[in-house]
């Protein structure tokens, strides 16, 4: 009922407010409607549904509470189109790792800000940073962020990975070099790359 969603959606606000990485935390029952979030004032999305999204479908289906989905970096227009990297899980009943499904928890992690802090902070001497775009890729390369801001979420780069996981080649008077993520514990990652186009210096 209003009372339990408005409940929810003040402990939602809660971790919000202690952990900066996100742009909001939907609650979503069975059926994909989302009952609460965390900061309905800034996206009020109550009553929408998430039912067509695959984070949404892939979180229902999990085996255990153990188990979660993540979906490609996207686009949200319920979240005013900013882009964003959504986790999620089944909400079970009793909280148990084997209860039964009764909804799903939607994590929006603030991507934007979150990559460009990543791909800024490559150290690099005043000359390289001049000559060398750095790039956050996709399993398919597209572009997820880079230090020009140009591409992000539109261009995809021909990488040539024939090196394997990590490797480097010139393509004309640039050097390319990359390395493939590796996750991180048990997380497998998402086979991510990262990405350094850098032109020769000048003589």
């Amino acid at each position: 009922d209003a009372a339990k969603a408005d409940h929810a959606g003040r402990r939602l606000k809660v971790i919000l407010d202690a952990y900066t990485v996100y742009l909001d935390l939907w609650i979503c029952d069975r059926a994909g409607t989302i009952v609460a979030n965390g900061r309905p004032d800034r996206y009020p999305v109550r009553g929408q549904s998430a039912r067509e999204m695959a984070w949404f479908r892939d979180a229902l289906a999990t085996k255990s509470g153990d188990d979660f989905a993540v979906a490609d970096i996207a686009r949200l227009e319920a979240l005013n189109g900013a882009p964003t990297a959504t986790y999620a899980t089944a909400i079970r009943q009793g909280g148990l790792a084997n209860g039964a499904v009764i909804g799903v928890l939607g994590v929006h992690f603030d991507w934007q800000a979150q990559a460009q802090t990543v791909v800024d902070g490559v150290r690099l001497t005043p000359d390289e940073k001049a000559r060398t775009r750095v790039l956050l890729l996709d399993q398919t390369h597209r572009v997820l962020a880079a230090s020009d801001g140009v591409g992000v979420l539109s261009e995809t780069v021909k990488l040539d990975v024939a090196g394997g996981v990590m490797g480097s080649y010139a393509k004309g008077d640039r050097t390319v070099g990359y390395a493939r993520t590796p996750g991180y514990e048990t997380y497998q990652g998402l086979g991510w790359y990262g990405c350094l186009v850098q032109d020769a210096a000048a003589i």
